[in-house]
């Protein structure tokens, strides 16, 4: 099968890229697209920069140009659950704005005439849980995962989400509008995170940029793990 994988940031996209087989590039306007094989799949990685506008733009070029038969969105996420440290992963059972208001018609995090909570792919999230039975190094979760347009930093950030969302475990800026540009072209998709920060911790920038100093490049093997070891046909 084929599988479109979009990383918001050039330091998760390299990773995969470097492990790429097979590999031929190109470029529409400003996105790049790496097309490979992995095993028996084809993928097709791209970078689509941080935050909504730039998340749905990316996947929807992904779908229209490579017509994929899923996609998955790799990146970091921080942790608002207790249940999280550092470098575990989460994937997403299902995705909501945190930061999307649309009157009382709808609800706190529904987009206008659009779902109120997108879910994930039933069985990209059941193979990505079971990675949990491997040695990764890595928990992996399941839970709501909550999108906006901004990095959250403090407690205060952290307790308005969770005061609108008490199930969300994970906060980003991109996954959800991937998950509704999926939603209208009626593309499987799933968000596979790591957490590189749990927001309201009283040094939280220094935990955050210690993610990426000594955690990352291990972290991200568990995404690798996932993606290598997708079977070659959705069973939905």
């Amino acid at each position: 099968m084929t599988v479109g994988v979009i990383s918001a940031m050039d330091s998760e996209h390299r990773q995969l890229v470097e492990r790429l087989q097979k590999k031929e590039e190109s470029a529409y306007g400003n996105l790049h697209y790496v097309d490979g094989m992995l095993g028996s799949n084809r993928v097709i990685l791209t970078q689509c920069g941080i935050g909504k506008v730039n998340a749905a733009v990316g996947a929807t070029e992904l779908i229209r140009r490579f017509t994929p038969d899923c996609v998955v969105s790799t990146g970091v996420a921080g942790g608002i659950d207790t249940c999280l440290d550092v470098a575990d992963v989460v994937v997403s059972e299902r995705l909501v704005y945190h930061d999307v208001w649309c009157g009382e018609d709808y609800e706190y995090g529904q987009m206008a005439e659009m779902p109120a909570v997108y879910e994930g792919c039933a069985f990209l999230l059941k193979h990505a849980l079971s990675l949990n039975s491997v040695e990764q190094g890595s928990r992996i979760h399941s839970g709501l995962i909550c999108t906006g347009d901004q990095f959250i930093t403090n407690r205060v950030g952290l307790d308005a989400i969770k005061r609108r969302f008490p199930d969300g475990i994970a906060v980003d800026m991109e996954s959800t509008a991937i998950a509704q540009v999926c939603y209208l072209y009626n593309t499987p998709f799933l968000s596979f995170r790591i957490i590189s920060d749990t927001p309201g911790i009283e040094d939280h920038s220094a935990q955050y940029t210690g993610f990426w100093e000594t955690m990352a490049e291990r972290s991200f093997l568990t995404t690798w793990a996932f993606l290598s070891t997708l079977p070659d046909k959705l069973q939905l």
